[in-house]
């Protein structure tokens, strides 16, 4: 059965509907795992001003936009680094954008848990992890590309910059982390920040997301409702993270700093990182920690869910968090 006949049926809708909070996760985890360009007048970040790395922007007619950002940083021997933050379900524009961008780079370091002596995928490829398969699925319901089938690895100044699955595995074995465990601590997470009143106003509920299902404009407003769960995602990742850190955030950082560092000593010099945007505020810090400093900030669309001519549409679903949720 396919993702979209399942989402005519009423399974779907129960399964979907049971937390609102595990939808929201599962955006968040859609960021983590492996834009028409539209260049916002932004000015360069300051020296200890912290970037946001995706951002949801409100449009008109009930529409919105979600930017991701590349954060470019120097150090002292004119060395360049690219935070580029990835979306792994987009609008095939903004794949397009990041190619010709990569392009530009000596070296892109990107991320991607795979087995040791597996080679760099080729468009198009198909894995069969979990991950990939939900990612897949969202990009049926959501009606974006996948990012496996836009980028091209196998360029030659692309290097996986990332835990192998092996190490990954034993890692988060020796750490007791799962899958399962993640969830929960996030879920806990954010239920303790809302306790103390730092939730999100956009939280979204059963109903919100129960009309989004049925509406004509399905894509669309399933777009609109994760698109606002992404605005604070490097708020949301402090939940998955304890005083040591995770495999998942932690570890993986280390190893493509590990990786920049040698491409450094090797006399690269304009070096891009293309990592999902939750792991960038950890990844700033450890550049800042080298000698880096920002020096400007470029968002790219990944999702338009303005209305567009011939679009069957209807009316914004109104975000109203209910009791108890």
């Amino acid at each position: 059965m396919s993702p979209a006949s399942l989402l005519n049926g009423p399974r779907i809708l129960r399964v979907m509907a049971i937390k609102s909070k595990y939808y929201r996760w599962l955006a968040m985890l859609c960021s983590l795992q492996t834009f028409a360009i539209a260049r916002a007048a932004t000015p360069a970040t300051q020296p200890g001003q912290t970037p946001q790395f995706l951002r949801f922007v409100e449009g008109e007619n009930g529409g919105g936009k979600l930017e991701a950002a590349i954060v470019t940083y120097k150090d002292a021997n004119g060395v360049v680094v690219h935070l580029d933050s990835a979306l792994h379900v987009a609008e095939k524009p903004f794949y397009d954008g990041m190619n010709k961008t990569f392009e530009g780079y000596d070296l892109l370091l990107y991320e991607m848990v795979k087995p040791k002596d597996m080679p760099p995928p080729e468009p198009g490829f198909k894995s069969t992890s979990a991950i990939s398969s939900f990612q897949r699925f969202l990009q049926d319901v959501l009606a974006l590309d996948f990012q496996l089938d836009d980028i091209d690895y196998t360029k030659p100044n692309f290097l996986n910059a990332d835990l192998d699955y092996e190490t990954f595995s034993r890692m988060q074995t020796e750490r007791g982390e799962s899958i399962l465990g993640i969830m929960l601590k996030s879920m806990l997470h954010e239920m303790s920040r809302e306790a103390a009143g730092q939730g999100r106003a956009n939280n979204f509920g059963m109903f919100e997301l129960l009309v989004a299902l049925r509406a004509p404009d399905r894509p669309r407003q399933l777009k609109l409702l994760l698109g606002r769960q992404f605005d604070n995602i490097e708020d949301q990742m402090a939940g998955l993270t304890g005083p040591n850190g995770s495999v998942i955030i932690t570890e993986r950082n280390k190893a493509v700093i590990e990786a920049l560092k040698k491409a450094i000593a090797d006399g690269k010099k304009n070096i891009g990182i293309f990592y999902g945007a939750g792991h960038m505020r950890d990844m700033e810090s450890r550049l800042l920690a080298m000698g880096f400093k920002p020096t400007g900030i470029e968002w790219r669309v990944g999702w338009d869910m303005g209305i567009k001519a011939g679009d069957p549409t209807t009316r914004p679903v109104p975000f109203t968090q209910p009791a108890g949720n």
